[in-house]
């Protein structure tokens, strides 16, 4: 096992665990906008907020990558950590925006279930982001986000199906369609952070 030196400046660690807690408030802004009577302009707006200040923080992060002589880990997974957790936020600001913009007016219960399941995999990366500096108990974190990235997929073949059962009219099945598919790549892209964090921690071991 070859050494590493291991700066001592925790902040990196710091903003990937403030990027990944702008997930579980993104999550539960994407739960507000399913629930009945919500008043979807202002979930909307606030949505767009903290897409915004996810944005900052992964900003803060590449700034402090291109600022910095010796990172934690290699730039590049840097990178990609750092991106992946943008790219999870974009689509659920996608999610509540086109909520908002068809002016959906039954969103089937299955929908929910794919958010709780949203929800579950952003509490788990913000648990698990502080322990990148030790790399202890991540396998636990990406074998977990993988059994919940399974049960999302059948949970998306099964309401791909309902949609396409005659129970509602075609241009709700377009819309609803669109906002399916895009859950469904929120859960994936989950997916590929648990994979860059279990990289990054084959590599550092």
């Amino acid at each position: 096992m070859g050494f590493r030196f291991r700066p001592v400046d925790t902040s990196f660690y710091d903003l990937f665990t403030e990027q990944a807690q702008h997930l579980v408030g993104g999550a539960s802004l994407l739960a507000e906008m399913l629930a009945e009577g919500a008043d979807r302009d202002d979930v909307a707006r606030r949505m767009r907020e903290a897409e915004h200040q996810a944005d900052e923080t992964t900003h803060a992060i590449v700034k402090k990558v291109n600022s910095t002589f010796v990172t934690p880990f290699d730039r590049e997974d840097i990178y990609a950590l750092a991106s992946g957790l943008d790219d999870v936020m974009d689509l659920m600001d996608e999610v509540v925006d086109m909520i908002l913009l068809y002016e959906v007016k039954i969103l089937p219960p299955e929908l929910s279930t794919q958010v709780e399941v949203l929800q579950r995999c952003a509490e788990l990366t913000a648990a698990s982001m502080p322990n990148l500096q030790s790399l202890q108990s991540l396998d636990e974190y990406w074998i977990e986000i993988n059994r919940l990235e399974n049960a999302g997929d059948k949970n998306h073949r099964r309401t791909i199906a309902k949609l396409f059962s005659g129970e509602f009219k075609t241009i709700e099945v377009l819309k609803l369609k669109d906002i399916v598919e895009s859950l469904e790549e929120a859960i994936d892209a989950f997916e590929k952070v648990a994979n860059t964090v279990e990289q990054i921690a084959v590599k550092e071991s």
